[in-house]
Order: C-alpha cells, then structure tokens, then sequence
C-alpha cells in the first residue's frame, strides 16, 4: 500500500507565514509612517524656509522705497539753509528738483527694459548706489552748479526703484503673500515721506546740512550693501532671440498695448487727483469757506495719516480676493464722493476731518489692488518695463496737476478745484473697467 503524504492542516501551516507577513507589514507601516513624518517635516522646514526668505526680500526691497522716498524729499525741509549758504533763489533751487523729476519721469521705462534685461537686483543696487554717491557729493563740494548736476545724476538713480522693485517682489514672493508684499512697499515709501522732513531738519541742526546730506548718503549705500550680499532668487532674465523681439508680448507692442495703456491711464488719473488733494486741499478751502488753515491742516494731516494705514488694511483685503478691480472701484469712488462733498459744504473741523480721513483711507486701500492689477496683466519676463512705463504716470501727474489747480485758483475758482478731484477719480474707474473687459 502506498503512503499517503502527510498534509499539514490549512491553517497551521500557514500561521507562521501569516505572522512573519503581518510582522513585514507592521514594519512597512512603521517605515511608510517614519518616511511620511520625516517629508512632512521637511515640507514644513521648507514652507518656514519659504516664508523667512519673502520676508527677508519684502523687507530688503521695502527698504529700498523707502530710501526713494526719503531722497525725493531731501531738498524741500533745507530749502532755507541750502539758500543761505549758496545765495540763490527758491526759483534756482527749484532747478534741481525739475532736474531730478524730467531725467526720472524720462528714463523710468528704460529703466525698466534693463531691469528685464541684466536682472532686478543689479540694477536696484546701481539705482541705490547712484543716487547716495550724489548727494555725497552734494555734501562735500562747495559748488551750486554741482549741486544741480547732482540732482539730475540722483534722478538716474531714482529711475529705478519702481520697476526693480515690482520685478522682485512678483517674481520672488509667493503669490499668497504678493498683496502683503506690495502693501508694506508702498507703505515704506510713504514712511520714507512722513519722516524725511523731521530727521533731515534735526540733522541740519546737528551737523548742517550738507551732514545731513552725508547721512542719508550712508543710509542708501547701507540699503545698497544689504542687497547686494542677499542671494538673488530672481529668475535669470531670458536672452532675447528673433523669436522673442518679434513676440508682440515683448517690447515696446505691449506697452502701447489697450490694456497697459489703460493701467498707464489710471496711475496718471489716480495721482492727479491725489496731487490736487495733498497741495491745494488747505488754500481751496481757505477760499471756499475761509476755512481756517489749522483745522484744514489738520484734516489734510488726516488724509495723509489715513492713507499709509489705508494701504496697510488694503493689502489685507486684497490677499484674500480674486477680483482686485472690485477694491479700486470703491477706493476711487469713495475719494471722488468725499472731495465732492468738501467742494459742496461748508463742513466743520470734526466732520473735515473724518471726510478726508475717509478720503484718504480709500485712496491707500485701493493701492495693493492696483498693483496686482498690473502684475496680472504682465508677462513673465515683462516686469520692469511694464511696471517702469505705468510709474510714468505719477510723474506727469505729479507735473501737470499744480498748473491745472494752481489756474483754478488763480481764475477764483476753489470749487472747481474738488469737482476736478472728483473727475479724475471718476475718470480713473472708467480705465479699470475698461481695462478689466479688455483683460477678459
């Protein structure tokens, strides 16, 4: 008789089998797990790493306007001092402050297509370099001629700041974090603005004013160095080729483009009325209403307070909607109605001053929106020119709206002086509008 095999029962034989596999997979679990926390930590490592470096370069470049801003302002608080000391005129002294406005309004855009070129950094620092050399220099040669021609040299050097700037923060920021970015820069620029005429009149009375000017020298050369030593994150600029010149996404074709037209439109329109608003807001209503200038001073330093804040909450809101001409409509439409309502009544000091606080808030709230605006609009590798050619707009503006204002006062009419306001606020929704259309 044959034997038959011995076959172990199913279960019994299986059941060392099945330990060691529930003991392989226990230990594939455990090695999944460990893997899974050890990518989670590094993820996280590198969403902190993230967020440290758009800090870092948010607060470089912030920096950077704020020291814009500074030097814009350098001249007027030693207006006296400067005089004195050289014997000229506020007309001849007025000569270089033209100078540094015609070479900046006139060379920002090519300003911006090197930006695009050779990298924003490179150029930021030139810009910030120039323009301290220039008022180093302003401080040590004794020379009112030299001075002028400082000006002008320190104009070349302003022509830089917005598109470098905007090329940096678009392209090394996180978009998450690009409304919050534009708004602490635009805020640093006003800072820049707010505390140039207190600390350059406490040095003039330190060390004179040409140490004044020696200081602020130093502070755009230290602004300078900090950039220059922080590694570059911006995308090396693409080498033009046949392909890319005649690209009509490239070049001079997209800024005469309707839509970036119409952005160029809407910062000139904005800083008209802004500039009619800041320089004519205290005589207009003195001719009014003979509103006394102290209550109308106050209301103005309202307004300019307001705004800085305005930009602040407006970076807030914009980081956390989709459709950005919605902030700047109601910004611009806000502004409008209050300076018709400052045109129109006869309001006392509280309700002056709550009116154009409001006025002022919404002007800075809609900021951060109109930047975005722009950069949604703006191919890759477009940055510094298109940024650089729509920051044109603020200097014509800032050029042409004391000829306008200052002829309505001249001809008696203070009225009109706050209905224009109100038009070119009106007139500024119509080019977003447009410009949002165009977009779709």
């Amino acid at each position: 008789m044959t034997d038959t095999p011995h076959l172990a029962p199913v279960g019994r034989a299986d059941q060392p089998v099945s330990g060691t596999r529930v003991s392989d997979t226990r230990v594939r679990d455990t090695r999944v797990s460990d893997t899974r926390v050890s990518d989670t930590r590094v993820s996280d490592t590198r969403v902190s790493d993230t967020r440290v470096s758009d800090t870092r370069v948010i607060a470089t470049v912030s920096a950077a306007h704020f020291v814009s801003h500074y030097y814009t302002l350098i001249l007027a608080p030693l207006f006296a001092f400067v005089r004195a000391d050289y014997g000229v005129t506020y007309t001849e002294l007025g000569i270089a402050l033209a100078a540094y406005n015609l070479v900046s309004g006139a060379l920002q855009t090519p300003a911006g297509f090197l930006v695009d070129r050779i990298g924003a950094r490179n150029v930021l620092v030139a810009g910030l370099t120039i323009g301290a050399v220039a008022f180093a220099v302003v401080g040590m040669v004794d020379s009112f001629p030299v001075l002028v021609a400082m000006f002008a040299l320190a104009g070349v050097g302003n022509t830089v700041y917005h598109p470098a700037d905007y090329t940096i923060l678009s392209q090394q920021v996180r978009p998450a974090r690009a409304a919050q970015a534009f708004s602490i820069h635009t805020f640093a620029g006003m800072l820049g603005s707010a505390l140039a005429p207190t600390t350059l009149v406490l040095l003039q009375g330190a060390i004179g004013w040409r140490g004044a000017f020696l200081a602020a020298a130093f502070v755009g050369l230290s602004v300078a160095g900090v950039i220059a030593l922080q590694r570059d994150g911006t995308p090396a600029p693409a080498k033009p080729d046949r392909e890319a010149d005649s690209d009509a996404a490239v070049g001079w074709p997209l800024l005469l483009s309707p839509v970036i037209l119409l952005n160029l439109a809407y910062f000139a329109l904005m800083s008209f009325g802004s500039a009619g608003m800041q320089n004519f807001t205290v005589v207009g209503l003195d001719a009014l209403f003979g509103t006394p200038f102290g209550v109308a001073s106050s209301g103005l330093t309202a307004y300019l307070m307001l705004t800085a804040l305005g930009v602040l909450a407006g970076g807030f809101f914009a980081g956390r909607v989709t459709h950005h001409a919605l902030p700047v409509v109601a910004g611009m439409t806000a502004v409008a109605a209050c300076a018709v309502t400052i045109g129109l009544v006869d309001l006392g000091g509280v309700a002056l001053t709550l009116v154009l606080g409001l006025a002022g808030f919404m002007m800075g709230f809609q900021m951060p929106s109109r930047d975005l605006i722009v950069r949604a609009v703006t191919p890759p590798g477009s940055f510094g020119k298109v940024f650089g050619f729509v920051s044109t707009g603020p200097n014509v503006a800032w050029a042409v709206a004391p000829l306008v204002f200052g002829q309505l006062m001249d001809r008696g009419h203070p009225q009109a002086v706050f209905m224009v306001i109100a038009a070119s606020c009106a007139l500024a929704i119509f080019t977003v509008l447009f410009a949002s259309l165009r977009r779709r």
